[in-house]
Parts: structure tokens; C-alpha cells; sequence
């Protein structure tokens, strides 16, 4: 027998409930040769009987025993699948337009260096369609990206690849690797800018799945139960993709990519919300980081710098001017001689300046703005 064109990968955990919705939308495809692996990960519910329920002999059913957790379960789903392309997505999400695996396929056949292609996506909420993400807007039409310069023009900065609407070629993985086990927040992440730095990107404009927002989701879990992980993983992807970028010479993406770890860091040195956690790490965390880096030391005194930078700027907006002048002062102690630290550090000290100056464009405002009342009523009386 043939090996199918295309493999849904469907992880599924205590999502028994929304599997079937997930299993109707892709066998409503107008494409039809794929299979399904829904990979039961030893769950609770009734998965295998939602399974059962379903005739079709593309889908095959495994459960794991015992629980592997997701990132295990996902590999296992690659592993197992035996399609040119994996289109891996979760139990509570749908694809909502049949034509959509029509149209991916139609542009990676024709493209052989694109190396994954996926779309903007709809949210839902509480059972309703909300809206569309605007984290997975990138253009206004259809576009083949060089995958670099998606990498350094958004992709390095947050992950703007929904998960569910990613479909990768089966190459990616077998040279590339499959989802690194100690990136459990965000293994997508480090893999959609991976497949970008050697590949080019596909994308499409128009919304062709909903992503399924709720308690059990797993970005949700992980954010509510370990925050920790969440915090490693956004400053170990750009670090690691900027080593493999420095690993095939890739100069012009390695500049965004060692800009991008300062600013992760500093964000997080200053607090940073992480799906409505506030989340920090301490100065002797901060500093454990960088020298963990297995960088060179003028590279790594750059990125310290820029986190410091970035810290007291966000501590300053804030009027947090105790912690914005740490953070400068130890800027400083690395580049004594720049001009616009001196001035953020003069800044931050003048706090009655700060306060008289404020106060006088407060009054402005205010005397503008009783100016123009006053001038409205005047334009009424002459009306009248």
C-alpha cells in the first residue's frame, strides 16, 4: 500500500470532547489522500470511543502507555506518520475551510524550497469564533517568504507561526530534528525559526483554522503551572537558533538574533506578563544566564548591555527610577564612554525635574484643553 501524500499528527489529552469536530474537519478536506494518527496520550476520557466512532480507515488510532507528555508525543506522531508533509495539530483545533490542505499542497509541490506553509488563524473563544490573531498576520496576501528574512523581520521576535496551522515538510525534520524535549513551552517556536533559517516559508492570508483558546490548552497549562519553563525557553530559542546561525555563517540573521536574546532577557529582568502571569528573574539569574552562554566575551558584553538598557527603559516608563538607575549604572560599567546611557542615567536621577516637568505638561494639557471649551461656548452664544 502506498504511503498517503499528507499525515495529520492529532496529539490528544483530556480533549476527548473536541476530537471529533478536529476529526470531521479534516475528513471534509477536498484533498483526500492523507492519514490521520490521533495520538492518545494515555488520556482519562473517552478518546478511543470518539476514535471508534469514525469508520474511516485513514485514521489510526494510538494510545500510549504510559503518558509520554506532549513533546514525546508529538516526535512519536512524526516518527510514526509516513506522509511527504506533516500537518501536525492538536484535538481542539480545526481546520475551517475544505479547500485549505488543497491549496497548502498546490504551492509546496510547485516550491520545492519552501519548507513548511501556513496561514493566519482564527481564535475561539468559549465556543464562538472571535477573531483573527493578529500575531499570525504577515502580509495582506498570499506570500512565499525567504525564510531568513522572515526570520529576521518577525519570526526572530515572537512566534508568529500558530501552531495549528503549520505544514512541514517531512525533509525538515529528518535533517533538521523533531521537537527538542527540554523546550516545552516553546519547542513550535525554536522549530518554525529552525525550518525558516534553512528554508523557505509559505504563507497564506486568509484564515483557514480555529485556534481553540481554554483552560487545557497547553500553552495555557504550561504558563499557569510552570512559568519557569516559559521564561527559559523564550531566551534559549533565540540563543540556540543564533548558534546555528553562527554554525552555517548566516551573519545578517545573527545580528537580529543576538539583539533579540538582550531583549528577552531585559524584559524579563524588568517583568514581563506571560499569558497574564507576571514573570522576572533576578539580577544573579540574569547574570548566571549570560555566562552560561557559550558565546565570546565582546558578543556576550553586548547582549548584557542591551538587556540592561532595555530594563531601564521599561523601568523608567514606569516611573520605577530606583530600578531604572540600577540598571544603567551597570550598563554603564561595561560602556562608560555612551553618550545616550549617560543621558537615561542622568535622567533617572533627576526625579524633581521629572515630576516639575511633568506637572508643567499636565497644565498645558489642561489649560489647551479649557481653551478650547471656552472657545466652543463662545461659538455657541454667537450661534444663538
Amino acid at each position: 500500500m502506498p504511503n498517503p501524500k499528507v499525515s495529520f499528527v492529532i496529539p490528544c489529552y483530556k480533549l476527548a470532547h473536541y476530537l471529533g469536530e478536529c476529526l470531521e474537519s479534516i475528513l471534509s478536506q477536498s484533498y483526500k489522500d492523507f492519514e490521520i494518527l490521533v495520538m492518545d496520550d494515555c488520556s482519562p476520557d473517552n478518546t478511543g470511543e470518539v476514535v471508534a466512532s469514525f469508520s474511516d480507515p485513514r485514521i489510526r488510532y494510538i494510545r500510549n502507555n504510559p503518558n509520554l507528555g506532549h513533546l514525546k508525543n508529538y516526535n512519536k506522531g512524526i516518527e510514526l506518520s509516513r506522509g511527504e508533509y506533516v500537518w501536525l495539530i492538536s484535538a481542539d483545533d480545526k481546520i475551517s475551510k475544505p479547500y485549505a490542505l488543497e491549496r497548502y499542497l498546490r504551492v509546496l509541490d510547485e516550491h520545492p524550497e519552501v519548507g513548511y506553509a501556513f496561514c493566519s488563524s482564527y481564535s475561539v473563544v468559549d465556543g464562538q469564533l472571535a477573531e483573527i490573531e493578529a500575531y499570525s498576520v504577515h502580509a495582506v496576501e498570499d506570500r512565499i517568504f525567504s525564510g531568513k528574512m522572515f526570520l529576521i523581520g518577525s519570526l526572530a521576535k515572537t512566534n508568529g507561526v500558530p501552531a495549528a496551522a503549520g505544514m512541514v515538510r517531512r525533509g525538515c525534520y529528518q535533517s533538521l530534528g523533531v521537537f527538542p524535549l527540554d523546550l516545552p513551552y516553546a519547542g513550535d517556536w525554536f522549530l518554525w525559526c529552525l525550518f525558516a533559517l534553512h528554508h523557505d516559508v509559505a504563507y497564506f492570508a486568509e484564515p483557514m483554522v480555529e485556534y481553540r483558546k481554554h483552560n487545557l490548552a497547553m500553552t495555557s497549562t504550561l504558563s499557569r503551572e510552570n512559568i519557569r519553563a516559559c521564561i527559559d525557553d523564550d531566551i534559549a530559542v533565540p540563543y540556540r537558533i543564533y548558534k546555528e546561525a553562527e554554525r552555517i555563517n548566516a551573519t545578517n540573521v545573527m545580528a537580529v538574533l543576538q539583539d533579540q536574546i538582550g531583549i528577552q532577557l531585559g524584559q524579563y529582568l524588568s517583568v514581563a506578563r506571560v499569558r497574564g502571569t507576571n514573570a522576572q528573574i533576578t539580577m544573579q539569574e540574569f547574570s548566571q544566564k549570560v555566562s552560561d552562554f557559550s558565546l565570546d566575551s565582546k558578543t556576550r558584553a553586548r547582549i548584557r548591555n542591551r538587556a540592561l538598557v532595555l530594563a531601564g527603559d521599561r523601568f523608567f516608563v514606569r516611573d520605577e527610577l530606583a530600578n531604572a538607575r540600577s540598571m544603567y549604572i551597570l550598563a554603564l560599567r561595561s560602556r562608560p564612554i555612551s553618550p545616550k546611557i549617560w543621558v537615561k542615567t542622568l535622567l533617572a536621577f533627576s526625579e524633581p525635574c521629572i515630576r516639575i516637568a511633568r506637572s508643567f505638561v499636565t497644565s498645558i494639557r489642561a489649560f489647551s484643553s479649557n481653551g478650547t471649551r471656552a472657545n466652543h461656548r463662545e461659538r455657541d452664544v454667537t450661534n444663538l
